[in-house]
């Protein structure tokens, strides 16, 4: 990440004496009051400077009440960056944009969405200020060289000056595409995201089967299981799936849960890879071909469970296919036909029902989980360059345990959704021993999630609700990711592998007057980062950022940081007890490591005396 300010009046550099040497560009400068339907219409022109990084930023302030908002950044019809806004004061976000070099070297029509309201309860307007900042790293990262072309897969509706996300069920999430024919590798990328209450806690719905269950006393809950599918077909062929991670947003579950410290990914909704190269011998014959998102739940309406076509409202949906090309134009890929190996995912699923004394629906247990595997490959992948086999494996594993009791007003689910991508290829100088000396992309994760909540309405209408979140991610990326790694910054001779481990865990309590008016209330969290690399796997791992921080009704009272193992800003005075956070000797960074992996390892079991404060 560059250092130095991004100024906000136009193109402008710094001095020649900084480094690195910066340029920066406004992209938008916007007020978003009642703009449901009224995004932001702009335009980009390249800056006048040698650039090979990018990074955006997003400052923002508000001045009143609101609540979180999702916002859609797209270049034409592409989406580029989907950040979310928080309800607060002012803030600012950086992200990392140079996976969309191709965009950036030439001018752009720009599209923000940030749908807001204003009325006599939420009184505050978003003043948003969008900067690009353009530098030159010479830093030999080995992360590869961004792509030569970017399509994508949405609805275009750029030429409206409209957003151009895809809304399932709703939509058919198709767009035929002919690529060009020199192409020498193609990675497909998704974002999804549920939204509206049938589909933003897809995590917690309940088998289809019991949606009815307390229709007496709560009401019915969403359904289609609490598991979620991202299918990408290529001509109606699974080519690769996301398992999507459980993103709890600002306001989710209760809203004094996050502040200040948000949810994983709260901020940061990513995407997910697929690489599709296996199917480049079909897709550069110079046909059109069609790319469709889908995303499936679970049915288990006539006993077992099945994947469905369809799930509740709402899920915003695109994707990205970005390309990289020979540089004779005149070359054509060849080679044979993916073969595709995918069973059937493996489903089990189980529910239980209890009544009170008089016959009235008073608990519901259910157990979920999945395995799928998924081998996609080319015997033979012909390009410019190379002539090899070509490889897409994907194996996830899904288990959910969800409980609701107080006749449907308290629930819990405990979850792990885990996963491994792999892409493979004989590159010309690998030796044979096996793939993981073939291995050009990796990804493997875990995330566990336990959310525990209890809720009430008074005779009066009055809301209460209590929670206790407790989620984690362990992400490990090597070789050639389409997304920033976080390695960006580092030599290659320094690793290769990108290691992170992140813990967060909070309580909060809610509670709202029946006319919505008066509300307030009370929240505690802690989070633990770790960053880190790794030469190559079984070598000994560095750590390259780590951070430890707790707040407690708003306020931060611990706060450590190390940056390459050594503090780097002095540690805040706990207001709880006045004792001073000190400095962590080495056994003390390896032991804060060891608890971020034992509350990602090992999530709690379901127990009744978790369900309550």
């Amino acid at each position: 990440m560059p250092d130095g300010p991004a100024e906000s009046d136009g193109s402008t550099r710094h001095a020649k004496d900084y480094s690195p040497e910066l340029c920066t560009v406004l992209l938008m400068r916007h007020d978003f009051a009642w703009s449901y339907g009224q995004p932001y219409i702009g335009n980009y022109t390249p800056p006048d400077c040698e650039f090979n990084r990018v990074v955006l930023n997003f400052s923002v302030v508000s001045h009143g009440r609101q609540y979180d908002r999702l916002a859609l950044m797209y270049f034409g019809n592409t989406e580029v960056s989907q950040p979310t806004v928080p309800p607060g004061i002012s803030w600012i976000y950086l992200k990392d944009m140079t996976e969309y070099m191709y965009f950036w070297k030439s001018p752009q029509k720009i599209i923000f969405d940030l749908g807001n309201l204003i009325n006599e309860k939420y009184t505050g307007i978003f003043n948003t200020t969008l900067t690009a900042i353009f530098y030159k790293a010479d830093v030999d990262a080995d992360q590869g060289r961004p792509s030569d072309l970017i399509i994508p897969i949405s609805a275009r509706r750029s030429a409206k000056n409209e957003v151009s996300h895809f809304t399932l069920p709703a939509e058919n999430a198709t767009n035929t595409i002919i690529l060009p024919r020199n192409v020498r590798r193609a990675v497909f990328s998704v974002s999804a995201n549920g939204q509206t209450a049938g589909e933003e806690f897809w995590w917690a719905n309940v088998l289809q089967s019991t949606v009815d269950t307390f229709n007496e006393t709560a009401g019915p809950y969403p359904g289609y299981s609490p598991f979620r599918e991202v299918q990408v077909l290529i001509d109606g062929q699974l080519a690769g799936v996301q398992w999507p991670f459980p993103v709890i947003f600002t306001g989710g579950v209760v809203p004094s849960l996050h502040r200040p410290i948000v949810g994983i990914h709260a901020f940061d909704l990513r995407e997910h890879q697929i690489d599709i190269t296996p199917f480049l011998p079909i897709l550069c014959d110079g046909n059109p071909h069609t790319f469709t998102i889908r995303v499936a739940g679970i049915d288990d309406s006539s006993g077992s469970g099945h994947l469905t076509e369809t799930v509740n409202d709402s899920w915003y949906v695109t994707g990205k296919i970005f390309l990289w090309l020979d540089e004779d134009t005149s070359s054509i890929t060849t080679g044979s036909a993916p073969v595709i190996l995918e069973d059937p995912p493996t489903i089990a699923i189980s529910h239980k029902v209890t009544t009170s004394a008089n016959g009235t629906n008073e608990t519901l247990t259910y157990e979920t989980a999945v395995w799928r595997h998924l081998r996609i490959s080319t015997p033979l992948l012909k390009t410019q360059h190379t002539s090899s086999p070509a490889t897409w494996i994907q194996e996830l594993r899904y288990r959910n345990s969800g409980g609701l009791t107080a006749f449907g007003y308290d629930q819990v689910n405990d979850l792990v959704i885990s996963g491994n991508d792999l892409a493979l290829s004989d590159l010309p100088g690998q030796s044979d021993k096996g793939d993981q000396d073939k291995v050009y992309y990796q990804a493997s994760y875990t995330y566990p999630l336990f959310a525990n909540s209890t809720f009430s309405i008074s005779s009066q209408g009055n809301l209460s609700i209590w929670a206790y979140v407790r989620q984690g991610k362990s992400y490990v990326v090597r070789g050639a990711s389409v997304f920033a790694t976080g390695l960006e910054a580092f030599p290659a001779t320094r690793g290769k592998i990108s290691l992170l481990e992140t813990s967060k865990e909070g309580e909060g309590h809610f509670q709202q007057s029946g006319d919505g008016i008066e509300s307030s209330g009370w929240g505690s969290s802690k989070q633990v980062f770790w960053f880190g690399i790794q030469g190559q796997y079984g070598d000994k791992e560095e750590e390259l950022y780590f951070r430890d921080v707790e707040a407690v009704n708003g306020t931060v009272v611990r706060d450590v940081r190390r940056l390459g193992g050594q503090d780097f800003q002095p540690t805040l005075t706990s207001e709880d007890n006045g004792s001073q956070v000190s400095d962590p000797t080495g056994d003390q960074v390896e032991a804060q490591r060891s608890t971020v992996f034992a509350r990602i390892a090992r999530p709690v079991s379901l127990k009744r005396s978790n369900w309550s404060p």
